[in-house]
């Protein structure tokens, strides 16, 4: 079962076990620089607003109306990261145009044991992007279909689904112990003009960003693989969005320079006590939008100067201060 509510998207399982939940939402956040070296992660800026496909069924694509799920606006270039929440341990796959985000693999509804091709909440908090390597991710940042930038166009050539897919498994409830993490990442704080604007939007690979993708730690027989909820999450540009819903999306957020100068914190998350997956193959060698953008002889990626943080945060570490009074 799954609802949107508060702009995030609620997975329950009341089948399984009365605690058998978890919310993801999808933050808006800063692009990190394009420019091969890595960077700590940046800061949440807010969810993005998320929509039902089902109430805009006269203005959505006719596509839409048979996938089903629920849609968020994404101006060109934007980057994104998914928040996940839920003491329940659940098994999430996240796909970007039907590849898989930790494999580089094509779309497929069940688990995968060998490669591990999925998250752990709540031991992975959030996922920022490809799975490149051990340790590192490339941002997740939205380009129009039809323009080779997606991971999708580039793995297989076609700019046939964009968005993001998603689908939940909970842990079996004779294995369930009650284990309540409330990690978060802090939140900090004119619409883009195009000719013919696509119908839909992809994600493809931006820069470079230091952050695990954990290893299952449960088992994969933990995972009760008789239930499961999906749910395709369609992405708009600003101007369709407009089109569709009549409403207005969130302004642009600002540069990851102009947030840098302003000394606000970037961040860092560890757990020692689990082991990072290796990263996809598929994923390392695709072209960033900074690259592609050259190759296709279109110039230097805009608003993509470095930038060396002044201030960076750890989380996870748990240690607790006991400071004087």
């Amino acid at each position: 079962m799954i609802e949107l509510k508060r702009d995030r998207l609620n997975f329950r399982f009341p089948e399984v076990h009365k605690d058998a939940k978890c919310s993801i939402s999808f933050q808006r956040t800063l692009r990190i620089p394009d420019d091969n070296r890595e960077y700590s992660l940046p800061p949440g800026l807010g969810r993005f607003p998320l929509n039902l496909v089902d109430d805009y069924t006269d203005t959505v694509p006719d596509t839409w109306n048979t996938r089903g799920g629920v849609f968020l606006p994404m101006y060109q270039a934007e980057a994104m990261w998914l928040n996940f929440d839920g003491s329940y341990p659940m098994a999430v796959k996240v796909a970007a145009g039907k590849i898989n985000a930790v494999t580089g693999e094509g779309w497929e509804n069940e688990l995968c044991e060998s490669p591990q091709d999925y998250v752990v909440v709540p031991e992975q908090p959030w996922l920022d992007g490809f799975c490149v390597m051990k340790g590192k991710i490339r941002q997740f940042v939205a380009m129009p279909l039809g323009e080779g930038y997606t991971a999708e166009e580039q793995l297989t050539g076609e700019a046939e689904h964009g968005g993001l897919q998603i689908v939940v498994y909970p842990l079996k409830a004779s294995l369930y112990k009650r284990e309540i993490e409330e990690d978060y990442r802090p939140m900090a704080y004119a619409p883009l003009r195009v000719s013919s604007p696509p119908p839909e939007m992809g994600l493809a690979p931006g820069g470079l960003m230091r952050q695990e993708i954990y290893e299952d730690d449960y088992g994969f027989n933990a995972w009760d693989t008789t239930v499961r909820s999906r749910c395709f999450v369609h992405i708009l540009n600003s101007v369709q969005f407009v089109n569709v819903t009549g409403a207005q999306p969130p302004s642009e957020p600002p540069t990851a320079r102009d947030y840098t100068m302003a000394g606000l914190p970037w961040f860092d998350y560890y757990d020692g006590d689990l082991k990072a997956l290796k990263g996809g193959q598929k994923l390392a060698g695709l072209d960033s939008v900074a690259a592609k953008n050259l190759k296709k002889g279109e110039g230097v990626l805009k608003d993509n100067e470095p930038v060396q943080p002044k201030v960076v945060k750890e989380l996870g570490r748990g240690n607790v201060r006991e400071g004087e009074f």
